[in-house]
């Protein structure tokens, strides 16, 4: 790690330990393919990871990068190449498995719950990427994420906001029963069609709506689906996903992935961050990631 003071979302070395050999195999693999093994790595990956986490967990703009980070541009097209290879989606995987070996279930989950949450967009991202959500009246974008029963991320997918819960939720969850075949049962709300229930079964996957209790007002939590919500809620302690700043859906989605990952490594390495109250207040608490 460079010599610097640390930022609070830097890797403590127990999370860096976690992450580190898949970094270490993408670098390997790019060198072989370019045949460039007589010249040592320029830049350390470590340091580059902390920048990343650094834009996401705090949602500063890339070129406002602190200055004893690597160079912005040079981040970004690690943040670009990783996303482009599945590297954040592959560390997200690696430690769902951890986590949920850690909690005593399989290694790969046979339920899941599928939500939709739509956010406004910054002026950086294309027309053509956005779209209005009329239920909501919001412009700009969707996220459908589909995650286990510990709230852990299974499959995400980012689209113009007035593409219908149903239409983006059928794509995920071919996704998902590709990549996690023993899934079996899955929980949403009422929002999906009677078209996605069906497609659900032919996929082999018991579908349940849960609805709101009749008369509830205010939050209240709803059975199996409260844990997908939760999971809204962890990621957006990261605030470059308070609202969706990236230019391509893809990004977005990497985004997500680099969210959970962050939270899963605290998970696992019983780390927590300070919450924004006042650390010395007596109402002060912490949060886990």
């Amino acid at each position: 790690m460079a010599d610097r003071r640390a930022y609070p979302s830097d890797l403590s070395d127990a999370r860096w330990e976690l992450i580190e050999s898949v970094l270490s195999a993408w670098r390997f693999e790019r060198r072989r393919r370019a045949l460039d093994f007589g010249r040592p790595p320029e830049h350390d990956l470590r340091e580059i990871m902390n920048a990343i986490l650094y834009v996401d967990r705090t949602g500063v703009q890339w070129r406002y990068l602190p200055h004893d980070f690597p160079n912005w541009n040079t981040v970004y097209g690690y943040f670009a190449k990783w996303q482009s290879d599945g590297i954040f989606a592959q560390l997200n995987g690696l430690l769902r498995e951890l986590v949920r070996l850690q909690e005593g279930k399989n290694r790969h989950p046979s339920a899941c719950v599928i939500d939709a949450q739509s956010v406004k967009t910054s002026t950086s991202a294309p027309a053509r990427t956005q779209g209005i959500d009329a239920g909501k009246k919001i412009v700009g974008r969707k996220r459908t994420i589909i995650t286990d029963t510990l709230g852990l991320l299974l499959a995400v997918l980012v689209t113009a906001a007035g593409v219908q819960d149903s239409t983006a939720g059928r794509t995920l969850l071919e996704q998902a029963a590709t990549d996690y075949p023993t899934l079996r049962k899955i929980w949403v709300d009422g929002g999906y069609r009677k078209h996605f229930v069906e497609h659900a079964a032919a996929l082999d996957i018991d579908l349940e709506i849960v609805q709101r209790t009749p008369g509830s007002r205010g939050f209240t939590p709803i059975p199996k689906r409260w844990t997908v919500e939760r999971t809204y809620g962890w990621l957006m302690l990261h605030l470059r996903l308070a609202c969706d700043y990236e230019t391509h859906p893809h990004r977005s989605e990497a985004m997500i992935h680099l969210a959970m990952t962050d939270l899963m490594a605290r998970r696992l390495t019983a780390e927590n961050t300070v919450s924004w109250r006042d650390p010395t207040s007596p109402d002060q608490i912490r949060i886990p990631g």
